[in-house]
């Protein structure tokens, strides 16, 4: 096929792409006897709980925030948003009969997973990554309910209106009136030297660098597996999943991370990059998407430069360069249940030393070995682990791992 009609069918081609969801249907109603709703901490709870041992008033953190350029009464009235909605889920459960306990994120423990029929996150997507990160089990269902929709997209909650008619969320429920999805989920062993396995929780805090090293040495010292491990000769399955994606990198931006990969028991490739990114299908519409998308400008650009040398004549509209746009970034965009991952290398940096040749791609298996300084590996943004040089992680999926969740049509 000449070049220049290789572009014209890359470019009517886009009008036919899709991309499919599949899910399973519930078959029977599902009308769980005790549900744990865990509900965020809001932006306005976060403040008063930061200066509380300073012995503020609530008019010290009226002018605190000011100068800060926050508003007070802005960050009250999201917090009375949320919790008028977390309050709706908490009386449309309890009119049903249904046995509820609430918990804010930092009661969310193993027990009140065990104690649940069902797990509701009264939240956003952040929510959401904390209550997956605890349900090991995936006969036990996770439903996200966006409890402040004009400030948070809720990618893994229920569609919006659900916010403010829960009962008719419930009813559907009862009646089997939705669909189950079994959204895939990433598990790690460590092995290696210099090995701390002891997580540490990144939820709600705000670390400069210095602090989040001390608060890693002290979830050392007080953890069961006390010091950091001499070596672990036997992989050690972390106690965490992700929902979303894994990332691997100097806790300093600024420094290239260096690392050794092998995909799929591949040959192992030195890296020199700006981090390594691998993520599920629920996480290829999140921070993954943004890492690999490309922009109008980008794809207009690389059109043009490419119409001499494939002979095609026909001027570049701005609508055909949107599709085209769209068509590629949506690539980028798996389904949750599938049973794979993609990994994406951040800013590979390419020369005699380290090469690159994928820069992203589809796999069922991640091994890596870090030769970083100070690297951690954190999971969905929320739970970090140190991962320095010598400690190897193998990153895959199983079906074990599979988080159970709903999807009611909008």
């Amino acid at each position: 096929m000449a070049r220049g009609s290789l572009l014209k069918t890359l470019c009517l081609g886009v009008l036919s792409g899709s991309c499919r969801s599949v899910s399973s249907s519930s078959r029977a109603g599902f009308r769980p006897e005790k549900v744990a709703v865990v509900a965020k901490t809001t932006r306005y709870e976060f403040e008063q709980q930061r200066y509380r041992y300073a012995g503020l008033s609530e008019e010290d953190l009226k002018q605190l925030l000011a100068v800060k350029g926050s508003s007070y009464s802005g960050l009250l009235e999201r917090h009375n948003i949320h919790t008028h909605n977390v309050e709706h889920i908490i009386s449309s459960l309890r009119s049903e009969g249904v046995d509820v306990r609430v918990v804010k994120r930092g009661e969310y423990d193993e027990e009140v997973v065990r104690w649940a029929d069902a797990i509701i996150s009264a939240g956003g997507d952040g929510t959401m990554l904390l209550v997956a990160s605890k349900v090991f089990s995936k006969d036990k269902p996770v439903v996200g309910v966006n409890t402040d929709p004009e400030r948070s997209e809720g990618h893994l909650c229920l569609p919006v209106r659900y916010t403010r008619d829960f009962p008719e969320a419930l009813s559907k429920l009862w009646r089997g009136e939705f669909r189950w999805v079994w959204r895939q989920r990433i598990r790690v062993h460590l092995e290696g030297t210099g090995i701390n396995p002891a997580p540490l929780d990144l939820h709600e805090q705000q670390l400069s660098l210095e602090q989040h090293n001390q608060a890693h040495r002290i979830s050392t010292t007080d953890s069961s597996h006390g010091k950091v491990a001499d070596g672990i000769s036997q992989p050690f399955l972390l106690p965490v999943r992700s929902l979303n994606e894994i990332f691997i990198g100097e806790s300093l931006s600024s420094r290239a991370s260096y690392y050794e990969i092998s995909v799929d028991d591949g040959a192992w490739e030195k890296q020199k990059s700006s981090g390594l990114s691998i993520c599920t299908g629920t996480g290829s519409k999140a921070w993954s998407y943004n890492i690999n998308k490309l922009s109008q400008q980008s794809v207009e650009e690389l059109l043009q430069m490419a119409k001499p040398h494939c002979g095609l004549t026909s001027p570049l509209t701005t609508e055909l360069v949107e599709q085209i746009t769209d068509r590629y970034n949506q690539s980028l965009v798996f389904d949750p249940q599938q049973n794979r991952m993609l990994y994406s290398i951040r800013e590979p940096i390419v020369n005699r030393v380290f090469s690159n040749s994928r820069q992203r791609g589809f796999a069922s298996r991640v091994c890596v070995r870090s030769r970083c300084w100070d690297a951690c590996m954190v999971v969905d943004g929320g739970t970090s682990f140190e991962f320095n040089d010598g400690a190897i992680a193998t990153i895959s999926l199983s079906e074990e791992d599979q988080l159970r969740t709903v999807l009611l049509d909008n």
